[in-house]
């Protein structure tokens, strides 16, 4: 099974400039994810990082000039215009991006540009005052005006000592920029619904059972919903998170307050995301002044929480219902033992527990099953994983759908 949906044959684009040494990165990453990739090198790129490295990387011999006798005896660059699904160029250099605007033809890159109907996007990196200048803002307003998606760049500290915008994306940020069109509209005009990050429960007023929940799965999930065409409301729980643009969100705080905003919330609802990391158990009692400390035990009293993934699934309009497992072992045991025990439609488990994925992290892996079926999407960027699961969630639902109507 794929691990996400990105085009099968990428041509990656290289140009000059000291941000060339993360294409080899982008190029483990992308190949990680099942894309083949060939390398296209221009002259000022050889001097930054060597066509053996992306060779390695890429498994394939990096191409760099319309004068390979090998390679073009039989007009291999329009072979590989015709051959590629996408073409990226990451870094895409000031002189790279004037070139493209021109429609120049004078290198290998630029003439399959030139000769190619497959999507280009452009991962600008250099100084911030080249970015900034307006012969370089003209020439993305070109590119763009041609359908070229630009892929940042990012603010901070630069090789040249200035501080500003200019830096190239991190690979993993231009994968996700690579996934959001293939989900574009895949859940136009459905309205979903996402809980996402912890709950608090007081003990007094200033302890509280909680857990490790980040809340960066779920909000995830929220941005690649809306960059499918959903309308998305957000319930979270406490996290530092920024809303992702587009979102309607609503905080609280505990388990019963998350229960009223879903009810609250749940009238019209397409689909269910159950991503928040709910307590199990609360405090019997909130105690309203702090408990002084002693050298005494202390036995705390604990009742259960609603399980409100179980009650969305049992409510008589139900929605298409996703939940979430995270587990320390036995994952698909326990995932599929979930799903069938609470009737829901699909279920996203997760390792926790361990170093780089999960809680706190920025990366995740999932296993994915629905009656009848599963997908497993490798460890990589929440938000790459977002992407792929939203993708299946669009596909099972339109499958559901049907067999509801046939």
């Amino acid at each position: 099974m794929s691990q996400a949906l990105l085009p099968a044959r990428i041509v990656l684009g290289v140009s000059g400039g000291i941000a060339a040494y993360k294409a080899a990165e982008l190029v483990r990453c992308l190949r990680q994810r099942g894309a083949e990739v060939q390398v296209v090198m221009t002259r000022g790129a050889s001097r930054f990082i060597t066509a053996t490295t992306l060779q390695a990387l890429s498994g394939r011999p990096v191409r760099k000039s319309l004068w390979d006798a090998a390679a073009e005896a039989a007009m291999g660059h329009i072979e590989l215009a015709r051959w590629a699904d996408a073409i990226v160029i990451a870094p895409a250099s000031a002189d790279t991006l004037a070139r493209l605007a021109q429609g120049r033809a004078d290198d290998l890159l630029t003439t399959l540009c030139l000769a190619s109907s497959a999507p280009l996007w452009v991962a600008p990196a250099m100084n911030q005052q080249m970015w900034a200048h307006p012969a370089t803002q003209a020439n993305l307003a070109v590119l763009r005006g041609r359908g070229a998606r630009v892929i940042g760049p990012a603010s901070g500290d630069q090789a040249c000592g200035d501080v500003g915008l200019g830096r190239m994306s991190q690979p993993l940020e231009i994968i996700h920029e690579l996934l959001a069109p293939l989900v574009s509209g895949v859940l136009a005009g459905r309205r979903v619904l996402i809980n996402a990050g912890p709950t608090l429960e007081d003990i007094d007023p200033v302890r509280f059972l909680g857990n490790r929940s980040s809340g960066r799965m779920g909000f995830a999930v929220a941005e690649a919903a809306h960059a499918a065409g959903a309308e998305v409301h957000l319930i979270a729980g406490p996290v530092s998170l920024a809303t992702p643009s587009g979102v309607r969100r609503t905080d609280v705080r505990s388990a019963l307050e998350m229960r009223a905003a879903v009810q609250a919330a749940l009238s019209g609802v397409d689909i269910f995301v159950a991503a928040a990391a709910i307590a199990d158990y609360r405090p019997a009692e909130m105690l309203s002044c702090k408990r002084k400390k002693s050298s005494e035990g202390w036995n705390l009293a604990l009742v259960a929480n609603p399980d409100i993934v179980a009650e969305v699934a049992a409510s008589e309009n139900k929605p298409f219902v996703v939940g979430f497992a995270a587990e320390t072992n036995d994952v698909e045991t326990h995932a599929r033992s979930k799903l069938a025990r609470k009737q829901l439609d699909m279920i996203a488990a997760n390792l926790v527990g361990c170093a780089g994925r999960g809680f706190e992290s920025e990366d995740n892996a999932l296993s994915v099953f629905w009656p009848g079926g599963s997908e497993e999407i490798a460890l990589c960027d929440k938000r790459v994983a977002a992407a792929r699961l939203v993708t299946l969630i669009a596909q099972q639902l339109a499958a559901k759908v049907g067999v509801a109507k046939a």
